[in-house]
């Protein structure tokens, strides 16, 4: 990856809704080689996607949870626990981390009634799980805008 595919990643991180074209000027390059390059960096897997960033408040989803979780560490009971996780909506990162707690995850509900039922009916009951505390968000005070990229 050289200096012009790094360029073209912050570009996109930055405003995935450009234009090759607009893309192409900003970075110098004629428009084909800049959707060549655009292309390669899609099949090798570099760019994995694309997607809008919605407003949590806007789709009832303003009330956001980071939970640990503890969960017995055999094989079998992890794997069960990671693919109920997948299967519930409210979750929207999960993360396996190295000693304790076993898992983190970000939760984005409607209320605290809402998440109260997630935690009595799903978190709890999944399997496995022998601990859940929950630290409820109280300000965003930095989005998440994509990974910085060297120049």
């Amino acid at each position: 990856m050289d200096r012009i595919d790094r360029h073209i990643l912050r570009e996109l991180q930055n405003d995935g809704r450009l234009t090759n074209l607009e893309l192409a000027q900003r970075v110098g390059l004629s428009a084909s080689a800049c959707m060549r390059r655009v292309r390669q960096l899609e099949q090798d897997g570099v760019i994995q996607g694309y997607r809008a960033v919605v407003d949590p408040g806007a789709v009832g989803r303003g009330f956001e949870v980071l939970v640990s979780i503890e969960v017995r560490r055999d094989r079998q009971t992890v794997e069960a626990f990671e693919a109920a996780l997948r299967d519930i909506p409210d979750v929207i990162e999960a993360y396996r981390l190295f000693g304790s707690p076993g898992c983190l995850l970000r939760i984005a509900v409607e209320d605290l009634a809402a998440y109260e039922q997630l935690w009595i009916e799903r978190l709890t009951a999944l399997a496995g799980v022998t601990e859940v505390n929950s630290q409820i968000i109280m300000k965003r005070i930095k989005e998440p805008k994509g990974l910085p990229i060297a120049r």
